[in-house]
């Protein structure tokens, strides 16, 4: 029995760190805009190629350095690309006895335009026909996260196989998509989630609200569904909220990074991931939300999401090293 089966889009990250680029801001939309002269040619640092990348693909990569045994349902094309995508997922120990390659199909293959820490990416999914395995084995865990924009018959298929199968539980991390979609039209992924993840503006654009209090964001997402439910804040730290308890929200900060930044990308992955993983491995709630933000600092000290994944026997070192401000608290 697998502990996680990871299940989302897998692409190949093509870093370009740009040298000649500036950064503007967007008065009247609320946007910065990444900005390179037009109809000339633009110098470039580097690039740096990675394969096998995603949030679903981050997200077993992570649970593997971490001790579950892991699996990975995805699909991408029987080309190049595609082989070279099997190859990164085997060396990182990850079953892919499930994962489709699809005949005469490409591979999705992003651009990472890198300024600094942050960056914006160029994108494209292709269409695949997105189905469960029909040997599936059901796991302790399944995670799920982005896929494409014509997949929303996809959610449907994953929902009513939960609800088939009562062992696996879910932990869910929507993508870009997947939020736009909308909380009414994924209600039964919602309804069928143990542990949900996002971002503080993402809780504030699904839920439809201006609420600016994390712990009434995790509230109100929780009546959505999900058991427990985490929500991050940029460098504000990280929250989580179990419903069996539903006057005890719980607040982490920043565990502080060793070195400025060198690429972000990622981030929200290893933190999701890793607490996952930590409630899969029978830890409290408290003791999970202190996890995800060690992974978190690591990752972002390398380019791409998964070099700096830790072990788990890296990742206690970190928790055991910590500063003594470094410690889940109450939320107020």
């Amino acid at each position: 029995m697998y502990d996680f089966i990871a299940i989302g889009d897998t692409v190949t990250d093509d870093f370009i760190e740009l040298k000649d680029a500036e950064v503007h801001a967007n008065v009247a939309k609320d946007t910065k805009e990444l900005c390179v002269r037009f109809g000339d040619k633009v110098p470039y640092e580097n690039s740096v190629v990675i394969p096998a990348v995603g949030n679903a693909a981050n997200a077993a990569v992570s649970a593997t350095r971490l001790g579950l045994k892991t699996a990975f349902i995805t699909d991408f094309g029987d080309d190049e690309r595609g082989d070279t995508k099997v190859k990164a997922l085997e060396a990182n120990n990850i079953d892919t006895r499930y994962v489709e390659q699809h005949k005469g199909m490409a591979s999705n293959y992003h651009y990472v335009l890198r300024h600094g820490p942050e960056r914006t990416i160029l994108i494209k999914h292709h269409e695949y026909p997105y189905e469960l395995p029909q040997d599936l084995e059901a796991p302790k865990w399944f995670y799920f996260s982005s896929v494409g924009e014509h997949g929303l018959p996809y959610h449907h298929e994953i929902a009513s196989y939960l609800k088939a199968h009562p062992e696996s539980k879910l932990a869910f991390q929507p993508g870009t998509f997947q939020i736009s979609l909308g909380a009414e039209t994924l209600k039964d992924i919602y309804e069928e989630t143990d542990i949900f993840f996002c971002n503080k503006e993402e809780a504030q654009r699904i839920l439809k609200t201006q609420e600016d209090s994390i712990p009434e964001l995790m509230k109100n997402m929780s009546k959505l569904g999900p058991n427990i439910v985490c929500i991050t804040d940029g460098p504000n730290g990280a929250y989580a909220y179990n419903t069996e308890k539903p006057d005890e929200a719980w607040f982490i900060p920043m565990y502080p990074d060793p070195a400025p930044p060198v690429d972000r990308t990622g981030a929200g992955d290893s933190f999701s991931s890793t607490f996952t993983a930590a409630i899969a491995l029978g830890k409290p709630i408290e003791e999970a939300l202190s996890w995800g933000p060690i992974n978190s600092m690591n990752v972002v000290q390398y380019i791409g999401a998964q070099e700096g994944l830790l072990t788990r026997e890296k990742l206690e070192e970190h928790l055991k090293n910590a500063p003594e401000e470094y410690k889940a608290r109450p939320a107020v």
